[in-house]
């Protein structure tokens, strides 16, 4: 595997295929209300606990004083069922007075005077998919101005109560609505999702074109096997999704649930690290106010979240997939640096897997591994063997480094080699700061 020449194929592909809006550039980060509180409307009984605006505000208050906001989890989004089931008197859409009583704008504020930025939900069809109004063709121009009105920084449009014409048209109306409001407001879009995933009646180039990030698969749920089902389809397709996502426009596989019910300790280690892998949005959808130790450190690991954000933004790809049960998952990333993913699928017990660098198709040179989940370094040479052992469900992942140089001045400093003819100097160093 020559990095830098896979690399710059990569990126070449598809440089050219950004929406112009400038956002969005590294997988956007946040905390999104579905998977968690879907549509608990029932604020009378736990007003704390119900999609109202003080769950939102609550969320946004841990974001801004707990850490989060600092690794670049900035985004609170709003899911379904936010707004009043009726329109107003001038056709717009209106928050639900009883859940939302200040109103989205003021909660826009709330979001901006912390740092933090506001997202909102549609649906390209006559409901949402929770039964609210949707956005017909006819509304569009209208529910585009209406969220740059409020302040809203970033729009997830779903597709139910549609179909593939009225998608067909919708989607792009809407990316040239948002644009022309003037407002910066980062688009995502469910089309593909309703559309199969998959070309030919994906078209991923005009994907690219007219949005930051859209939904491929179908949602996830608060289980480890609805995790693995997500990245099998992911990884299953790399071929033709990899090439479609780059710095402006990137595939969504979904909210991280890490911190809900259903994953271990290593299978959130797993989701975090392979939707690293995919340079996934991160929108975690959990309770921030009740959040585990464990389920944080996972979440706020910067090594990871650095890998996730690296700005070539090239998705990575599995590599292996061995009888044993074992997959290795590569990315390549800044610098001729690289990310690399050994995963099990047992059950039974952890697996001792053997390779090599050069095995993964790494060239010749000598490179720093460091786990990032133990924050242990070693140094690997291509073509020595080594063993790692990973948990059932779990992941061991580890950022390499660029291949050492050959250190000339060194081999030739005396009629004998002096120590090993590979410096690792700063090119092949693990950095200090992701951000």
């Amino acid at each position: 595997m020559h990095l830098s020449v896979l690399v710059f194929v990569s990126v070449l592909s598809g440089s050219s295929f950004a929406l112009d809006n400038g956002l969005m550039r590294t997988p956007p980060m946040g905390w999104l209300a579905w998977e968690r509180f879907r549509c608990d409307i029932d604020c009378a009984h736990d007003p704390k606990n119900c999609i109202s605006e003080n769950l939102f505000m609550d969320m946004a208050d841990r974001l801004s004083e707990d850490g989060w906001r600092e690794l670049g989890y900035v985004y609170v989004n709003i899911d379904d069922c936010w707004s009043s089931k009726q329109r107003d008197d001038q056709g717009r859409l209106q928050a639900d007075p009883k859940r939302f009583p200040g109103g989205i704008h003021k909660l826009a504020r709330y979001m901006h005077d912390r740092g933090l930025k506001l997202g909102i939900y549609g649906d390209m069809g006559t409901h949402t998919c929770g039964g609210y109004p949707g956005t017909t063709l006819d509304k569009i121009q209208l529910d585009a101005q209406t969220f740059a009105d409020w302040e809203v920084d970033m729009f997830k449009f779903d597709g139910c109560y549609s179909n593939a014409s009225v998608q067909e048209e919708g989607y792009p109306l809407m990316s040239k609505a948002l644009n022309a409001t003037g407002r910066p407001i980062g688009y995502s879009c469910s089309w593909p999702a309703y559309q199969g995933g998959l070309p030919p009646k994906v078209n991923y180039t005009q994907l690219g074109q007219i949005c930051n990030l859209w939904r491929n698969y179908g949602d996830i749920q608060d289980s480890w096997s609805s995790v693995l089902n997500i990245a099998d389809w992911f990884f299953e397709n790399q071929d033709v999704l990899g090439p479609a996502a780059g710095p402006g426009r990137w595939n969504d596989p979904d909210m991280l649930i890490i911190g809900d019910f259903g994953l271990s300790v290593d299978q959130s280690r797993s989701q975090m690290a392979l939707w690293a892998i995919l340079a996934a949005p991160l929108f975690m959808s959990n309770d921030l106010r009740t959040i585990s130790g464990e389920a944080r450190s996972i979440l706020q690991n910067k090594m990871v979240i650095g890998i996730n954000q690296d700005p070539m933004g090239v998705q990575g790809r599995r590599i292996v997939k061995e009888k044993s049960g074992i997959e290795v998952f590569w990315r390549p990333l800044s610098g001729d640096a690289s990310a690399l993913v050994f995963f099990s699928r047992r059950t039974d017990m952890p697996y001792r897997y053997q390779t090599s660098l050069s095995k993964l198709n790494y060239t010749t040179g000598s490179y720093k591994a460091f786990d990032v989940f133990t924050n242990s370094a070693m140094v690997l040479k291509d073509s020595a063997d080594f063993v790692v052992s990973v948990n059932p469900t779990g992941v061991v992942m580890w950022y390499i480094s660029a291949p050492a140089r050959l250190n000339v001045r060194q081999y030739f400093s005396s009629d004998r080699m002096q120590g090993s003819a590979y410096r690792l100097d700063k090119d092949n160093a693990i950095p200090r700061v992701f951000f």
